[in-house]
């Protein structure tokens, strides 16, 4: 009899048949799908997607998922039909602006290694001679990009899981979700029970109310988008035929949140143009409401709201000039906070998982990983940016979800900036700084709802008194954006006299308990069992030896520690891996305390003055913290500095915040103390050679490659992780990453560029900063070990090729003077 566990999947769509297939691929038979719908069309989104598959975007994971995809679906076939038809993708500009927005999105594809290229307007005519060459002025070609038949697909993978042992049940619609003791035992259905050990929901735009089921917030909205058909062209005719259906490339017009593919003789045409239309699934026809034509995801067509996406068609293709639509509909499918798939599983019921907001481009790839956590414990293809838990509780509020995803709805083709903040909604967690930031021109991004500083205008005419070498050159327009020459004032000002930074949006946790020591230690790298006042930097691996974040752990008490974090998932993960014997307990008090970094040459000067605790070196030395009193107010002081200055974190509660801001600022006046921001902080913290979490590395990095492996401690027993770095040595690494130095001291690129090595593509930039310290800019960039300091590489900057250097790190003070003293 099979031990593999038994799985039931909710949803037959291309995601849940993907999942299945992947499953039983890896021997787990005891697999059963069962879908609401009739098989194998169920009426999901699956049943009627134009399965366009472009594979290229700034996000290297979904641009991973997708180009799986593509491999899978390429090597499937439905008795002898293909379930992958590779047409190719050509994105067209008819603006300056995008024409830039193709050259940087060429960059992401060599940066992921999807093969494309620009090209000019006649290419893009050669290649789709439907369009207006006039109207265009150039193009993104992606050769390997095309069209997913995804019912024929779900067809063929329900056909192959099957033969491995897995069931497929339509007509069966799930009514609850049983567990026990916390662990999921079956699902429950309007033709009985189905025992299960491992549910997993990929029900699409119904993901919320199966969530629901186990009480599970799911922050997906579904929407409703337009999609219709033109009647025959007679500029398409004789050019396909049923099996062929389409030759062209797949098109997209993002100037007009338009998107074209051939149905034989017929042009179909989906548009983003429209307002967002929310659907709510009591709206959506019921089960004996529907049928073959009439899917609960295909809303009637409004007319109106599709009116001016086709005269623009029209004037774009000059075919549809006398053309008419056919046939229309509005498809329901799902959008979430951040644009981002959910995957993960329950934080209060094990074994209950979801896989939802998987449009068709990435499905074979999340279904890949989600396979890969169930069966082996951890995705190839690290997954931050699709967990379900990245969200912190106000980001799952279905107000926030519903406004924030309608406005993903409404830019999901927009050129958007890497630093482009959300225009609503806004100022949801402010700092108990917030108003005295406001007063000093604080100009605010935004981060999981935290307004976070970038610079402050009232640091505008220090601008003039910046020394010559201190001074910025001027950006490009691009990298202009969201920025300002007064970051180089608040850098300079903290290298040489005293600055403050509000640090409250950093998650803080505070483990205790008389089991908090050996739980800390069980799941970090360093050494963490030091003396009460001591501050450790600490790795969280995950089984592979893949970096899953980075802490900081002071230790307040002897069974009491604060964590300085990266986000919820630090907080979900520590959670579920609380001893069940109670002896440790795990709170999360960021929203109730607040942070003031205190840095620069000056920051003694500044603080001792307010405190009778001895804030000496010897007295507080670096890497220790200690409870003072500042001007009587009660503070955590953490010797620590993100920034490479003398200084602290001073946390206290958030009621003393504005007091403690106030009484900082007016003792450093006369030490010429700054409000400074983010566009600083950033700077001088890639000076340091500091890393951040989630930019710079990931689960698919290891410490040694990372350039973190001082915080590693092999010695010091078992860890989470620690099996797996076994023999690895920071000179054994085959790829590092590595910081550069931009030859030209001026370009300043902004992440995710490639980067070139002897004329080939070779990696890719991390982070990146103007080195105001330097005078030059800077950025990481993962690349192969040979690339050793000195080393010659280009980085391709939209449409041109910017020269840097490998350089040694940390660039600035590589001796940690300033930071001792």
């Amino acid at each position: 009899m099979s031990t593999t566990p038994r799985v039931v999947i909710i949803g037959a769509g291309i995601v849940g048949a993907n999942l299945a297939d992947e499953l039983t691929s890896r021997g787990w038979n005891q697999v059963t799908v069962v879908d609401q719908g009739p098989l194998p069309l169920t009426g999901g989104s699956t049943s009627h997607a134009p399965g366009l598959v472009y594979q290229t975007g700034p996000s290297k994971t979904m641009t991973e998922f997708a180009t799986y995809t593509v491999e899978k679906l390429q090597g499937l076939d439905d008795d002898g039909d293909r379930c992958f038809n590779q047409v190719g993708g050509l994105e067209i500009a008819t603006t300056p602006e995008r024409l830039a927005d193709l050259h940087r999105k060429h960059g992401w594809a060599t940066s992921w290694g999807v093969p494309g290229e620009v090209i000019g307007p006649e290419e893009c005519a050669k290649l789709h001679p439907l369009l207006d060459v006039e109207k265009v002025l150039g193009g993104f070609h992606t050769p390997t990009d095309g069209l997913a038949k995804a019912a024929r697909a779900v067809v063929a993978l329900a056909r192959r899981s099957v033969a491995r042992g897995a069931r497929f049940r339509g007509a069966v619609t799930v009514t609850g979700i049983n567990h026990s003791h916390g662990r999921v035992t079956g699902v429950e259905t309007d033709h009985g029970e189905i025992p299960a050990d491992i549910v997993v929901s990929c029900a699409g735009f119904w993901g919320q109310a199966i969530g629901e089921m186990v009480g599970m917030t799911v922050p997906l909205l579904p929407m409703a988008h337009q999609y219709a058909k033109t009647d025959p062209l007679p500029e398409l005719a004789g050019r396909n035929d049923e099996r062929t259906e389409a030759n062209l490339p797949i098109l997209r017009h993002q100037d007009r949140d338009l998107y074209y593919r051939e149905h034989v003789d017929r042009l179909g045409i989906g548009t983003y143009a429209h307002r967002p239309m929310p659907v709510r699934l009591s709206d959506l026809p019921q089960d004996e409401e529907t049928s073959e034509r009439a899917m609960p995801s295909m809303l009637p067509f409004t007319e109106e709201d599709f009116a001016a996406s086709w005269e623009h068609s029209k004037r774009l293709l000059p075919a549809l000039e006398t053309a008419k639509v056919d046939t229309g509909f509005n498809g329901v499918f799902s959008f979430t906070p951040d644009g981002g798939p959910l995957v993960g599983e329950s934080p209060d019921v094990r074994g209950f998982w979801i896989a939802e907001a998987v449009w068709v481009t990435h499905s074979a790839g999340v279904a890949r990983s989600v396979a890969q956590l169930l069966v082996d414990g951890r995705s190839e293809v690290e997954l931050h940016g699709c967990d379900v838990h990245r969200f912190d509780e106000l980001e799952t509020a279905p107000d926030y979800v519903e406004e924030t995803s309608s406005r993903n709805f409404v830019e999901i083709y927009d050129v958007k900036h890497p630093l482009q903040p959300k225009f609503s909604p806004r100022e949801l967690r402010v700092s108990p700084f917030h108003a005295r930031q406001k007063e000093l021109g604080a100009v605010f991004l935004e981060a999981h709802g935290w307004e976070r500083p970038h610079w402050f205008e009232a640091n505008a005419p220090l601008v003039k008194d910046l020394p010559m070498e201190w001074q910025p050159p001027s950006r490009d327009a691009w990298s202009a954006m969201f920025h300002s020459p007064v970051a180089a004032v608040e850098a300079w000002k903290t290298r040489t006299a005293v600055a403050l930074y509000d640090m409250t949006s950093l998650k803080r946790l505070e483990v205790s308990g008389p089991g908090a020591l050996a739980f800390l230690d069980r799941l970090t790298t360093n050494k963490v069992d030091k003396s009460v006042g001591s501050v450790t930097y600490t790795l969280m691996l995950d089984e592979a030896g893949g970096v899953r974040s980075d802490l900081t752990v002071a230790r307040l008490g002897e069974q009491l520690f604060q964590i300085g974090a990266n986000g919820n998932l630090d907080h979900e993960y520590l959670r579920r891996n609380l001893p069940d014997d109670g002896s440790v307990t795990l709170r999360d008090i960021t929203g109730g305390t607040c942070c003031i970094g205190v840095w620069g040459p000056l920051a003694r000067d500044l603080v001792q003055p307010l405190s009778r605790d001895d804030l000496s070196h010897e007295g507080l030395k670096f890497f220790r913290c200690k409870q003072i009193h500042i001007a009587g107010i009660p503070v955590t002081a953490m010797r620590v500095s993100y920034v490479g200055e003398l200084g602290w974190e001073l946390y206290t509660s958030a009621e003393y915040g504005q007091r403690l801001w106030d009484v900082l600022f007016e003792a450093g006046r006369e030490l010429g103390v700054v409000a400074a921001g983010r566009a600083a902080f950033n700077s001088l913290r890639l000076e340091k050679g500091y890393r951040a979490w989630g930019a710079d590395m990931t689960t698919e990095h290891n410490p040694y490659e990372a350039g973190v492996g001082f915080a590693v401690r092999m010695q010091k027993g078992e860890f989470v992780g620690r099996d797996a770095l076994a023999g690895i040595e920071a000179d054994s690494v085959e790829r590092r990453l590595a910081c550069l130095t931009i030859d030209d001291g001026r370009s300043v690129v902004l992440g995710s560029e490639p980067v070139f090595l002897d004329g080939e593509p070779s990696g890719y930039v991390t982070s990146a900063a103007f080195a105001h310290t330097l005078g030059t800019p800077i950025a990481y960039a993962w690349l192969p070990a040979s690339a050793e300091v000195g080393t010659q590489v280009q980085i391709k900057y939209f449409d041109r090729l910017v020269s840097a250097t490998v350089a040694a790190e940390p660039l600035v003070d590589p001796e940690m003077h300033r930071i001792r003293r």
